[in-house]
């Protein structure tokens, strides 16, 4: 079968140029090859693997776990603090009892001698009442709590208790004339206000 000889290219011969043979189109190593296609979500969205790995949950509990741990110890060492200040503070309080028990030791003592005395001199029993009675009272401001029995000083409501007011002509108006019940302490110490009749005002 008679063969025919192959044409040259056209815009070659129109140009004069001589093309080589295999140089009409690129190879095709030289064009971009497409990658694999990146994974989606159901619902069209990146997948994870598109965003990088996701945090580890493990991370997470053991984070948890610690702060779990803290709390707990926190609250056992708040529970313990709170034991050792409540037996701190009973401790206190029953020395200051007890101190306070053994200043007045002596009083009873006194009391005890002066009825043993009492039926041998009966007039004496008066003399040894009114010393224990002294006694008592130095006791109680030695502890803080001084003894306010005055007479013709000006009412103060933070000092007495007024139980009655009389007509005085020789006690000016608002003045203690007479002390039924004395007070001991002063201030935000006071065991007690005096209890006191005052002069009447005109």
């Amino acid at each position: 079968m008679p063969t025919h000889p192959q044409e040259p290219d056209r815009a070659a011969s129109d140009t004069g140029v001589r093309v080589p043979e295999g140089a009409g189109r690129p190879p095709r190593g030289d064009l971009p090859q497409p990658g694999p296609p990146r994974p989606e979500a159901a619902n069209g969205e990146p997948g994870p693997d598109a965003a990088g790995p996701a945090p580890a949950e493990d991370e997470y509990t053991t984070a948890i776990q610690e702060l779990e741990d803290r709390w707990r110890r926190a609250l056992a060492d708040l529970d313990n603090l709170r034991k050792r200040h409540a037996r701190e503070l009973e401790r206190e309080r029953a020395v200051e009892r007890s101190r306070t028990a053994a200043a007045f030791l002596p009083v009873l003592d006194n009391l005890e001698l002066a009825l043993t005395h009492a039926g041998a001199d009966p007039g004496a029993i008066v003399e040894g009442v009114r010393a224990v009675r002294d006694q008592a009272v130095n006791v109680l401001e030695l502890l803080g709590y001084p003894r306010h029995a005055e007479t013709g000083v000006a009412f103060d409501p933070a000092r007495h208790e007024v139980v009655g007011v009389v007509q005085d002509p020789d006690a000016p108006p608002g003045t203690v004339v007479e002390v039924l019940r004395p007070g001991y302490g002063d201030g935000e110490r006071q065991l007690r206000p005096a209890a006191v009749t005052v002069a009447k005002r005109e």
